[in-house]
């Protein structure tokens, strides 16, 4: 926050910040509501008396540059609750009537979300589909038995999320008075394996079991041959609709609550998406299905006034798709990297093909780095071969006009001085970082999500490099 506010920065874009489950995905999460626990600061613990200095001090060590899950989990999560148990067995009265209230305020998601994964607890992480058949089919009986038997459990969990959102909101409010403006991320669907799904089944394409009858994706593109399985259950627009939609209108009530502006994931799927079936080991025997489309969209405006998302509409982006995200007057994104290769999409990425409503990028999560992306040779990353690379390469340095230049700052110099409204630079390529700290490679399963930036990689030197560039483009 300090490098962003000293170099001149006003958007701080982070990933989905909820509790991540299979791949440590943050696009495949324990819930849409619930934040991550392992974000909390260990530290502020230890400044309300519910961590010991020895508890920090016998930390193991972990690598600086990248995140090893599992290690880091089995460690958090027992300090965790330490700090839980702390907390609600003597915590101030001033403290504890913020949880209760905290809770009765959060309740709609907070219940069935800590009870969730209270259950889980006792499962041995198994998904919600191989419990129990009263718990998994939420039978009123089976639901009370569980409450009263994991109640102490369920009360460590809620503490987590009390102290998540404690701190989260503390760091929002430091931002604002520095100029900061957060954009989060809402992605389109959500884990099987979620509290969303377990309790609420009707929105979602099941069968019987609860296993998914259709599941996301999308077709075959730039990154796979065979397209990308995510394998998210869909939704069930028209039971949604029933409603009002009123799960997704407390979704993204819940959001705006924690972010100033959002990125609406996958933007595209609300016009159509791809339908793969269930048990499907590639996504191209999918097909398009119409989405909810601007109905959907007049319903949250009428319940939530403002809608400040930005559209993710990269992809397979047809005239229909365009013409939704126009209507409701979303800006659309851009990625610099797409723009040199032999996508037909290719001249839309090209500066001088920008609109003022747009957010542009070097390149997103789901990409290489620029430095990754300019020295790669393209093999298992992308549909590209050696030829579209060195097509692609002389193309850039044509349209680009640099010979030497570091790559990285060329592209950030190209979006900074484009007409575009906003304009987002990954850090990895701030920081000038190859593939090894790439964040993430679509159609793969592991490895991902773990880059984490040095703590002195963010330079004095960085910082006034990227102020100039601000300054001179009037961002």
């Amino acid at each position: 926050m300090e490098f962003l506010a000293e170099s001149g920065q006003k958007i701080w874009q982070v990933l989905p910040l909820s509790p991540t489950g299979y791949g440590d995905s943050p696009y495949q999460c324990f819930s849409a509501f619930a934040g991550n626990p392992l974000f909390i600061d260990l530290r502020a613990l230890l400044e309300q008396g519910l961590l010991s200095a020895d508890d920090l001090t016998n930390a193991p060590t972990f690598p600086e540059e990248y995140i090893e899950y599992d290690r880091v989990i089995d460690f958090k999560q027992r300090l965790l609750r330490t700090a839980a148990r702390a907390f609600l067995e003597g915590s101030a009265q001033t403290d504890r009537r913020l949880f209760v209230t905290f809770c009765e305020n959060n309740s709609d998601w907070l219940d069935d979300y800590a009870l969730f994964m209270a259950c889980k607890r006792v499962h041995k992480d198994a998904a919600w589909v191989h419990w129990d058949a009263g718990m998994r089919r939420r039978d009123p009986a089976a639901l009370r038995k569980w409450k009263n038997e994991l109640s102490s459990e369920i009360e460590i969990h809620k503490f987590s999320q009390f102290e998540f959102f404690r701190q989260w909101e503390n760091l929002r409010a430091r931002c604002t008075r520095r100029g900061i403006r957060i954009m989060g991320d809402i992605p389109i669907y959500v884990a099987h394996d979620s509290a969303d799904v377990w309790a609420h089944p009707e929105l979602f394409r099941l069968n019987e079991q609860g296993k998914p009858t259709a599941v996301a994706g999308v077709p075959p593109d730039y990154f796979t041959a065979t397209g990308q399985l995510w394998g998210n259950p869909l939704y069930r627009w028209d039971v949604s609709a029933i409603s009002g939609h009123r799960w997704w209108i407390d979704r993204v009530r819940a959001s705006l609550k924690l972010f100033d502006l959002v990125r609406l994931d996958h933007f595209r799927g609300f016009e159509a998406y791809w339908e793969i079936p269930g048990g499907a080991s590639t996504a191209s025997g999918g097909k398009w299905v119409q989405g909810p489309g601007a109905e959907f969209f007049r319903i949250l405006q009428t319940e939530l006034k403002e809608l400040p998302f930005v559209a993710e509409n990269l992809g397979v982006i047809t005239p229909e798709v365009e013409a939704l995200r126009k209507q409701f007057g979303f800006p659309g994104m851009s990625l610099l990297q797409f723009a040199f290769g032999n996508d037909p999409q290719g001249p839309t990425f090209r500066p001088h093909n920008y609109s003022r409503e747009l957010v542009a990028y070097t390149g997103g999560h789901d990409n290489d780095t620029t430095v990754g992306w300019w020295t790669s040779a393209g093999v298992g990353e992308s549909t590209r071969n050696a030829e579209d690379i060195r097509d692609e390469r002389d193309f850039t340095r044509a349209y680009l006009g640099f010979h030497n230049e570091p790559v990285n700052w060329v592209f950030i110099r190209t979006v900074l001085a484009s007409v575009a409204n906003i304009a987002i630079i990954p850090l990895q390529d701030i920081l000038g970082l190859g593939s090894d700290a790439r964040m993430n490679l679509p159609g793969t399963v592991s490895g991902n999500w773990k880059w984490r930036y040095k703590q002195k990689a963010l330079t004095k030197e960085i910082g006034e490099q990227l102020r100039r560039l601000t300054l001179l483009y009037d961002r």
